[in-house]
């Protein structure tokens, strides 16, 4: 397959266009682990009757293998980013389709490492792409549409779910199957259609982690710390404490990338108006009021609307999920444009330090008072908020962060 450049002229038509081919691998990617979102927390409760320490345990095992995506640099000597997601795609689909064969939690630490290894490697591989591909005067805006179009998958995965599971009441293992070899198929057809992308600066091979990107670091362990509360627990909390069927989850999380669909963009174009600084703040205020506010719906200060406040929380810290995409335009900004791959990759382990040890930790926490995981989760937040305000308005090399505006781009 030929080369296509960044900068590919639109009348090459939308299969030579990166944001497009970003656009198709986001959407079969969320397709897949929307679909085993989705179906996780009632498989594994009524299944594998799962309480709140054993959802912790696979939440953490879930994440090993974002904790060792750093080993993508050894993989990115040996394939480009483009084909390792391909790779990791078919992995996902894969680890996703097996998953009903085994209501046990030893099977499940077993299925969900072979769907963990696929959605983390493509994840690495998609942010180094993203940020080689795209221009940095639109990536806030192009971020938004892929954004939009992850949005669109997770919509038709949970629509589909929902409407699907409530008509027919198929099992676990047919829904589990069909949207894994969905994945599969999804993912060949994309490798056979698009051509081969490639970036205009070569990258560095080894390990690279740079003193003038700690902030940047900082603000990625954060951003995985609290994003694993949430994950492992928030659904959790309204399946548990609110009775949630898999209908009303799927509806649930159907609402909130519904939304996203036609929101995501219009996030990303906020990005690049008010800058990252101030998108990173907003996303973190907005996380502290969701994790208090599922602290006292865990202990029922909402009365007879706790289960719809909780509801309601989820969605808003799914959409607001998205402004994320700010900490990646940050890095952008100021990173050596040969240092984007092997950094995505070491960015990615250091998002998962806290996913690894967090969710059990955490799980054993939980059996004692669920409130307590939600506060930790909003001095997290907290933390990351105190963070933002060091990230400067206009970021550039050389001006990573508020207090060294004058740091040569050399000095490491």
């Amino acid at each position: 397959m030929t080369a296509a450049s960044p900068a590919s002229p639109a009348s090459k038509g939308l299969l030579h266009s990166p944001a497009v081919f970003l656009m198709v691998l986001a959407f079969v990617n969320w397709l897949g682990f929307a679909s085993w979102t989705a179906l996780l927390n009632n498989f594994a409760k009524e299944a594998a009757g799962f309480t709140g320490q054993y959802i912790g345990i696979l939440q953490s095992v879930r994440e090993i293998p974002g904790f060792l995506a750093f080993t993508a640099i050894i993989l990115f000597w040996f394939m480009r980013e483009q084909m390792l997601a391909y790779v990791s795609l078919i992995t996902l689909g894969i680890g996703v389709a097996i998953t009903g064969y085994f209501p046990t939690l030893g099977g499940l630490l077993l299925t969900t490492t072979v769907m963990s290894l696929g959605f983390h490697y493509y994840e690495t591989a998609q942010q180094a792409l993203q940020l080689q591909l795209l221009p940095k005067a639109e990536a806030p805006r192009l971020l938004g549409r892929i954004a939009g179009a992850s949005a669109a998958a997770q919509l038709i995965a949970f629509g589909s779910i929902a409407l699907i599971w409530k008509l027919f009441q198929p099992g676990y293992i047919t829904i589990f199957v069909v949207a894994g070899l969905v994945t599969i198929a999804l993912t060949l057809a994309t490798w056979l259609t698009f051509p081969r992308f490639q970036g205009t600066v070569p990258q560095n091979k080894g390990f690279v982690l740079r003193k003038r990107y700690w902030l940047y670091y900082a603000l990625t362990f954060m951003s995985g710390a609290r994003r694993q509360i949430f994950m492992a627990f928030g659904g959790f909390l309204l399946v548990e404490r609110f009775g949630y069927d898999v209908s009303a989850t799927a509806t649930l999380l159907l609402a909130t990338y519904g939304i996203n669909t036609f929101v995501g963009p219009m996030l990303g174009r906020l990005v690049g108006t008010v800058g990252e600084r101030a998108t990173i703040q907003m996303e973190n205020i907005s996380l502290i009021a969701v994790f208090v506010g599922y602290a006292l719906a865990s202990h029922g200060h909402f009365a007879g609307w706790g289960v719809f406040v909780a509801g309601a929380l989820f969605i808003v810290d799914g959409v607001f999920f998205t402004l994320t995409l700010a900490q990646r335009t940050y890095f952008q900004k100021i990173a050596d444009p040969a240092d984007i791959a092997p950094t995505s990759a070491v960015a990615f382990t250091i998002n998962h330090i806290a996913a690894v040890f967090l969710p059990v930790t955490f799980g054993l926490l939980w059996i004692r008072d669920p409130a307590i995981v939600f506060y930790i989760g909003a001095a997290v937040a907290t933390v990351s908020l105190s963070l933002a305000f060091l990230v400067p308005r206009h970021p550039v090399p050389g001006q990573e962060t508020v207090l060294s505006p004058a740091l040569p781009v050399a000095a490491e």
